[in-house]
């Protein structure tokens, strides 16, 4: 398992029992770009030792006092809060600096929810989407971040949110129609595509017709469609109930091809109801088919 030092035991353990002092031998910028090479001017004569320390990084260089230090592109790539400590003549001298996220967006992580979703929802789908940049820091900055649904049917869907502490989210609504539809967020040249699927709602206008077949009764739903038109998947239980004197007979069947039959008994003065889920549809009541 790995120990977390703090900073001044960290300098402890690689300098040895020396005081942070500033003595001036160094001039740090307050600011430095992830990914941006620069330099630490240095003062004085003689030779030094210049740590730099930052989330999990700790950088070792040899300095000639009088010339810069020279840091690459690929020396500092996290942000975050470092130190440097310039250990020369026996003195240290100490100092602060910030590496702040790139300002371009190169990645995003994008989650969309769910990943099935009845249509017609009014902002049945929500997005979030994070922003970083080639080094996978978070950029903070504000920045404008596109989401975009398109299916099947219908007109494709737009919104644009501003990021928060490199986050931004939406919400948008279903579709009429079912389908995979694509959800796309954008924040400058990244892009990131998630499938949503759309699928049929909870049945709507759900009617039965029943009809003498010998000595029973055959019960028939008209095609099984939600409120927009879109066929309920076959495997969808209907529930189909007979009361008689008191007596109650109720039958679970699935859809096969839109439709659902079943056999009852065939009671004079019997009352045949249909529902599925919370969806309630017609009652028949039975007078040996008339």
């Amino acid at each position: 398992m790995g120990v977390r030092v703090g900073l001044p035991s960290l300098f402890a353990l690689l300098l040895g029992p020396v005081a942070l002092a500033q003595s001036g031998n160094m001039n740090l910028p307050a600011t430095v770009t992830a990914g941006s090479a620069f330099s630490i001017p240095t003062s004085g004569s003689g030779s030094g030792v210049l740590y730099i320390v930052g989330p999990d990084q700790v950088i070792r260089r040899s300095v000639q006092l009088g010339t810069a230090v020279e840091l690459s592109a690929s020396d500092l790539s996290d942000a975050g809060h470092y130190v440097a400590a310039l250990a020369a003549n026996g003195t240290v001298d100490s100092g602060q600096f910030d590496v702040l996220p790139a300002a371009k967006a190169e990645n995003l992580n994008f989650i969309a929810v769910p990943s099935r979703v009845p249509v017609g929802q009014h902002n049945g789908i929500n997005g979030t989407a994070y922003v970083f940049d080639t080094y996978r820091n978070l950029i903070t900055t504000p920045m404008p971040v596109s989401f975009a649904l398109s299916g099947i049917s219908g007109a494709p869907q737009s919104r644009t949110a501003i990021t928060r502490n490199g986050v931004a989210w939406t919400s948008i609504d279903s579709a009429s129609k079912q389908g995979a539809a694509k959800f796309v967020a954008q924040a400058g040249d990244a892009t990131t595509t998630r499938i949503i699927q759309e699928v049929p709602g909870d049945p709507c206008g759900l009617t039965i017709s029943a009809r003498p077949d010998g000595k029973r009764i055959s019960v028939e739903t008209a095609p099984v469609r939600d409120c927009s038109g879109n066929p309920i998947p076959d495997g969808t239980i209907v529930t189909i109930t007979e009361t008689y004197k008191g007596s109650l007979s109720t039958v679970d069947v699935p859809l096969k091809k839109d439709i659902a039959q079943v056999d009852m008994p065939a009671y004079n003065g019997a009352t045949i109801s249909v529902a599925s889920g919370v969806v309630a549809g017609n009652e028949i009541h039975w007078n040996g088919g008339h």
